[in-house]
């Protein structure tokens, strides 16, 4: 049972030296700071580095052992980037 939980986004070298995004990964842990879940986003490079507060993408929660327990998917909810016409929604 959880009653609080911290999330980590672990950064990739590659994006730290180059500026660049790359599909985010985070570590889900309990309040003794041990992790419980791990989350990877699915996305394209076009949306990380164009569209990125407005992006579309697909998270994939996995326990620690690697069983997908949830899935988060946030559609683009515009025909285009630059013109946000509606609020997203997961």
């Amino acid at each position: 049972q959880l009653d609080r939980i911290i999330i980590h986004q672990q950064v990739e070298l590659l994006e730290a030296i180059l500026g660049t995004e790359t599909s985010s990964k985070y570590e889900i842990k309990n309040h003794l700071g041990q992790r419980v879940y791990f989350a990877v986003e699915e996305n394209d490079c076009f949306d990380r580095n164009l569209c990125s507060p407005i992006r579309s993408f697909t998270i994939r929660i996995a326990d620690n052992t690697g069983r997908e327990v949830i899935t988060v998917n946030r559609p683009l909810r515009c025909n285009s980037c630059w013109f946000p016409c509606f609020l997203q929604e997961v």
